[in-house]
């Protein structure tokens, strides 16, 4: 039983600081040598333990170490083999790791039976200063019970640096403080234990103290200072020395902290002054209580002792009559003017004592200086205020330059601006002459004032300045510009003569005659354009005039160039390109094209009895020789014989008929239409169309007399039109069977030739074409009319309209299917 105990405690020993996965091997043999015999002894007590306890299943506790710090989940030891155990055992016997604080800190793996670190461990959190730190912890088993102890030790690791408690400290010593004085230090707080915490104190490099380590009756380790040499507080009056701390980890970790040594002062040292002797030059112009200089005594020691006081010593009369100095800056101020005549310098010596009563010793040597009391002066010996700004190099001035003062102060210099076309020319000694450096431009400046600055050499400097004024005469270099690149200009028809209608302008940059500018027309480009009959221009001012009413129907735009001449010699000239605009105006009416309104013959439409509503009865044609809104036409039925059977429609003057005919309408109609434009104000023509009622084209036609009545007439008339009915009924056989024999005769004419019947020739639209926005048809229709031999009776023979629409629904059924075929009596209708 001791073998097998003995056996495993060793292999408990060699799994946690042999085998442990976490440790590194190195670590192991170092665990190893250091901790063999202690885990040796504990493992003997831990039998006995176990063999006095043996009947309550308790088994002896085993110790394991780690470091601090480990991660999480580091391997700490092979539980399972060292309880001798299967890795499935664990996990059947519901084993688990409990801690004396209730913290769970490790980690059983039931299945491989590895003690695993549950969380990363702080060795200063957990024991602090104690050591060695130990958590003790069990594992209990289920099924049979039992426990087995165990601890874990945490090894510290030189995590931590010693720290000071202040980052700085202050002593105080008297600089007649004796050598091999101590001084203690606060010490330092390192929360590693053992090897890891505070081993010694080191102080930096210096001469005049080194640190000892010391343990006080704690076992702490404290530092005291040791002085090594005197001290001086002028040489050095305070040191800044570096206490550092150092713990014995590897690598080692350190702590620093500031010791500042201030060395405290006696009175042993006199003042003594900073540049003695001193030497100062002051102008005899200097008034009293100027400044001469300030002195400077230092006195090494400080307070009191180092406070110093300044005097006149062993001084004359004139001395004190000319000199002070204040006691406590070392001020030295004039009491009265310098004469550099009667005294050229002055030597002053003077005394600085401190608050101890020690004293010090210095002279002043005070020169006095000749002042620059005399400025320069100027003399212009030839001057020339005027220059063309075409000139080379011209003479402006020839001038002298002097200074009555001595040496430097008789030493002069002279300038002008530099930002001027002029420069100074050194002729002779002090003569100088002002010329110009190259062409001037009049336009860019026509007036320079030059300041002719003459400074001497003196201190301080004195300047004399004169001002010549210089004229820049023009010549005629610059030809007239205009303000803009061309002209555009606009003016109405039916203009009144000489009406204003622009001005051209332009500009010259040069000065009198050269910039007076003379306007002209110059000759238009296009020969055709008579342009002295249409504008003129004045000469002096650029303003154009319409010499007369222009036609915007016979000239829309036209354009020219305007010179501009100035006067200088030679004259310089330039042109512009001017265009004018003639803008319209609503002064031409509508002009019809068909009907045609002439009294030599009037027209007549037919209209088929038989026409559906809507039927084309004509179209009125118009146009009108107005551009834009002024030629946009209208049309409008004004008076109709019967007003509700036509209509016409506005935009392209199509007359319809709106209902069916019955026997009660009139056969002939009279229709007065109106054309308007859309001008401001709108102007209109009226045409008057005559529509004859037929039952189909093979009935004859009445010719219709010369002069229409009135519609405000025919109530009046109606008797008369009876009895003329009347009449006509008892001649209308008569006139069928000649109007039969004439259809005959021209069907008979027509096979020979193209037709039988003449056309006159007067002008007669035979082919209407829509206009865009002109108000005429948005379809194209012809009519071929012939008229009788005799033209005078202005009789129809026949009317041939010529469709472009195969379906317009004036033809009959049987034209639409044959639209070659003859009507009923002979007549022929071609589709073209």
């Amino acid at each position: 039983m001791l073998r097998v105990l003995q056996r495993r405690s060793r292999s408990s020993a060699f799994q946690s600081f042999g085998n442990s996965k976490g440790l590194a091997a190195s670590t192991h043999l170092s665990l190893m040598e250091k901790l063999g015999k202690v885990h040796l002894n504990r493992q003997v007590i831990a039998f006995i333990f176990m063999v006095g306890l043996v009947h309550v299943c308790s088994e002896p506790t085993t110790q394991y170490s780690i470091l601090e710090e480990s991660e999480s989940g580091s391997f700490v030891a092979h539980l399972a083999k060292d309880l001798r155990l299967g890795a499935g055992e664990l996990a059947a016997r519901a084993a688990r790791v409990v801690s004396d604080d209730y913290k769970q800190r490790l980690l059983l793996d039931p299945e491989t039976g590895d003690l695993l670190l549950r969380e990363k461990l702080d060795r200063e959190e957990l024991c602090g200063s104690v050591d060695p730190c130990v958590l003790p912890f069990q594992v209990s088993l289920e099924k049979p019970v039992q426990y087995f102890q165990g601890e874990l030790l945490i090894q510290d690791i030189n995590d931590h640096a010693p720290e000071f408690p202040e980052g700085e400290m202050l002593l105080n010593i008297p600089e007649n403080s004796q050598p091999g004085t101590l001084l203690p230090l606060n010490l330092a707080q390192d929360l590693d234990v053992g090897s890891n915490g505070l081993q010694q104190y080191t102080v930096s490099p210096n001469s005049h103290f080194h640190v000892l380590t010391r343990n006080n009756s704690e076992g702490k380790k404290y530092p005291e200072l040791v002085q090594d040499r005197a001290l001086d507080r002028e040489e050095q009056a305070e040191l800044s020395l570096t206490l550092t701390a150092v713990d014995g980890g590897s690598p080692p970790r350190s702590g620093t902290a500031l010791v500042r040594i201030l060395i405290m002062d006696i009175n042993d040292n006199a003042p003594e002054f900073v540049n003695s002797p001193y030497e100062v030059q002051v102008l005899e112009s200097s008034p009293p209580g100027s400044p001469v200089l300030t002195v400077l005594a230092r006195d090494a020691d400080a307070g009191n002792f180092g406070r110093v006081s300044y005097g006149l010593v062993q001084a004359s009369d004139e001395i004190w009559k000319t000199f002070s100095i204040n006691k406590v800056t070392g001020e030295i101020r004039l009491k009265k003017e310098l004469d550099f005549e009667k005294v050229k310098s002055y030597h002053v010596k003077i005394e600085a004592t401190d608050g101890g009563g020690l004293s010090g010793k210095g002279s002043v040597l005070i020169e006095v200086v000749d002042v620059n009391d005399n400025a320069p002066e100027l003399t212009i010996s030839s001057l020339t205020s005027s220059v063309p700004e075409n000139a080379p190099e011209t003479i402006i001035s020839i001038f002298r330059v002097g200074d009555r003062d001595s040496g430097e102060n008789g030493k002069v210099v002279c300038s002008i601006p530099e930002n001027l076309p002029f420069i100074l020319k050194s002729t002779f000694k002090n003569f100088y002459t002002l010329v110009t450096e190259s062409p001037l431009d009049r336009e860019s400046r026509a007036e320079y004032n030059i300041t002719i600055t003459v400074s001497d050499l003196g201190t301080p400097r004195l300047t004399t300045q004169h001002t010549i004024t210089v004229q820049v005469s023009d010549i005629n270099d610059n030809a007239p510009a205009f303000t803009q690149t061309s002209y555009t200009m606009f003016v109405r028809e039916n203009n009144s003569p000489a009406l204003h209608i622009g001005t051209i302008s332009a500009t010259d940059s040069d000065s009198g005659s050269n910039a007076h500018i003379t306007y002209s027309l110059l000759p238009p480009h296009d020969p055709q354009l008579a342009l002295t009959s249409l504008v003129s221009i004045n000469a002096d001012n650029g303003q154009l005039f319409a010499l007369r009413a222009f036609d915007y129907e016979a000239l829309k735009a036209f354009e020219f160039s305007v010179g501009a001449t100035d006067r200088g010699s030679p004259a310089l000239s330039s042109k512009v390109l001017v265009s004018v605009m003639v803008m319209d105006d609503n002064d031409n009416e509508p002009f019809v094209l068909y009907p045609l309104q002439n009294a030599s013959a009037s027209c007549t439409e037919l209209l088929p009895r038989a026409a559906e509503p809507g039927y084309l009865v004509t179209k009125v044609v118009a146009v009108d020789r107005d551009s834009g809104q002024n030629a946009w036409l209208s049309f409008q039925l004004l008076k109709a014989t019967e007003p509700g059977l036509f209509s016409v429609w506005a935009h392209n003057g199509e007359v319809r008929t709106t209902r069916l005919l019955s026997e009660r309408d009139v056969p002939k109609h009279r229709l007065v239409l109106l054309v308007k434009d859309n001008g401001d104000p709108p102007r209109s023509a009226s045409v008057t169309l005559h529509v004859l009622v037929v039952d189909g084209f093979s009935q004859p036609y009445l010719p219709l007399p010369e002069v229409a009545l009135d519609p405000a007439h025919e109530d009046s008339e109606l008797t008369l039109y009876l009895v003329i009915a009347l009449a006509s009924v008892s001649l209308l056989f008569l006139v069928s069977v000649l109007l039969f024999v004439g259809v005959r005769l021209c069907r008979k004419a027509r096979a020979a030739s193209l037709g039988g019947c003449s056309i006159p020739e007067g002008h007669f639209p035979g082919h209407l074409v829509d206009v865009s926005g002109a108000g005429t048809l948005s379809q194209s229709y012809q009519y071929e009319v012939c008229l009788t031999g005799d033209s005078g009776t202005g009789e129809f023979k026949f009317l041939k309209p010529i469709l472009p629409n195969f379906q317009d629904h004036s033809l009959r059924p049987e034209m639409r299917e044959n639209p070659n075929s003859r009507n009923d009596w002979g007549l022929d209708i071609q589709l073209k």
